[in-house]
């Protein structure tokens, strides 16, 4: 499988968790000058849309998947927020900003996801 649909794999399976986890989706690759946003959700008990990076790794071997969230990664990804809630005329909403690292578990053929907020 490639990098790209393993990706793809990864952010279906951290759809079905966040929406088991009272979450809204309300958008999904979000793409924009110098980047993309992975997953757009509404946190239900919060009231804060929660702008998710997803990391799908199939295991740990260079690392946590949430050290690829580097310093480059973050401007881009906060570009990324302006813009949108920019475009959707959002400006006076709470946000936050998580990542979600899913690591293959090839013994049972599941995901084990690490969902971190504030992340940044």
């Amino acid at each position: 499988m490639s990098n790209k649909s393993f990706g793809t794999v990864g952010e279906i399976i951290a759809c079905k968790y966040l929406i088991k986890n009272n979450y809204q989706i309300i958008d999904k690759n979000f793409f924009f000058k110098g980047g993309e946003i992975d997953i757009i959700a509404i946190d239900k008990t919060k009231k804060e849309i929660v702008f998710f990076e997803v990391k799908t790794r199939a295991n740990k071997k260079y690392g946590n998947a949430s050290e690829a969230v580097d310093s480059t990664k973050i401007k881009h990804i906060l570009r990324g927020i302006k813009i949108y809630l920019c475009d959707k005329r959002w400006e006076n909403r709470y946000v936050r900003v998580d990542v979600l690292e899913l690591y293959y578990i090839r013994a049972t053929d599941t995901f084990y996801i690490n969902h971190i907020k504030q992340a940044i």
